[in-house]
């Protein structure tokens, strides 16, 4: 029943991820030359890590993961938290909630683009008003010292309905019963919160932190679209570094080593989470 869904995985996912090994150690062009491909070994492995732009853009993608952890799995949560309870219209307002993550990236870059307008942009103007003038408009995608803040606000508002439903999910797997028990003894909401939610939500909050850091590791779109890298490279990121290596430069071996590499990489930090929280009794 399900050698169809292997049989497409395998054809379109597991051979051309198997096969940019192979790639990785070739000096396998973008478009076919007229000089056959010659097997490199490590070379363009050592090219990668001896590049300083690969670094920055590692450095930079770490940064953004750092960052829109806490705001977007925090978000999702307390977002979570508030639609479990008996609200009217709550599936109304869990369809409103969960927009963003729906809608593409495309557009939400254009959108958040418009906000971001430097000097007079909406964004600029709001918190103009807020501090009744003290703070002068900000370059959000501008200035190094704002661009990648500015992609972690557009991201975890972007994202974050995804982990929302998680968590719903998480919540309403709880059984009633232990909130029922913690209240006949006398369990404040606090306690209830600590003693039966968190513990209950625990392989969830392992499932949301690994997802988030994989997505986080694989930021592009908004790059490419608000600002190609700059300004100074302080947006870079792997995955663009590698894209204009392959579709630009035509280095097709180069950016397979990128890949492969960024693989491990994830591979690594995923690895190394779920031990982490094993650990605290995750």
């Amino acid at each position: 029943m399900i050698a169809p869904a292997v049989l497409l995985l395998a054809t379109f996912l597991i051979t051309p991820f198997l096969l940019s090994f192979w790639t990785a150690m070739t000096n396998q062009p973008l478009v076919p030359r007229p000089t056959p491909v010659r097997f490199v070994g490590l070379l363009n492995f050592q090219r990668v890590f001896s590049d300083p732009l690969f670094w920055t853009s590692l450095w930079n993608v770490t940064r953004f993961t750092i960052w829109v952890l806490p705001v977007q799995c925090g978000l999702a949560f307390l977002t979570a938290l508030l639609l479990h309870q008996k609200l009217p219209m709550k599936n109304l307002l869990r369809g409103l909630f969960f927009l963003p993550a729906i809608t593409s990236m495309v557009v939400v870059c254009v959108i958040w683009g418009t906000l971001f307008q430097y000097p007079s942009g909406p964004l600029n103007q709001i918190v103009g008003f807020l501090s009744g003038g003290a703070i002068q408009p900000i370059d959000w995608l501008g200035d190094p010292n704002w661009a990648m803040f500015s992609i972690v606000l557009l991201s975890a508002w972007q994202a974050y309905g995804f982990q929302m439903i998680i968590y719903l999910a998480g919540l309403q797997g709880i059984p009633d019963e232990l909130y029922d028990a913690a209240r006949i003894d006398g369990a404040s909401a606090l306690r209830r919160f600590w003693h039966v939610t968190m513990p209950g939500l625990r392989p969830t909050h392992v499932f949301v932190l690994v997802i988030t850091t994989i997505q986080a590791f694989k930021l592009y779109t908004q790059v490419a679209i608000l600002t190609q890298g700059g300004p100074k490279e302080s947006t870079e990121t792997v995955v663009h570094y590698m894209v204009r290596a392959g579709f630009e430069e035509q280095k097709l071996g180069y950016a397979s080593a990128v890949s492969v590499i960024l693989f491990v990489i994830v591979l690594l930090i995923a690895l190394v989470q779920r031990k982490l929280l094993r650990r605290f009794d995750v």
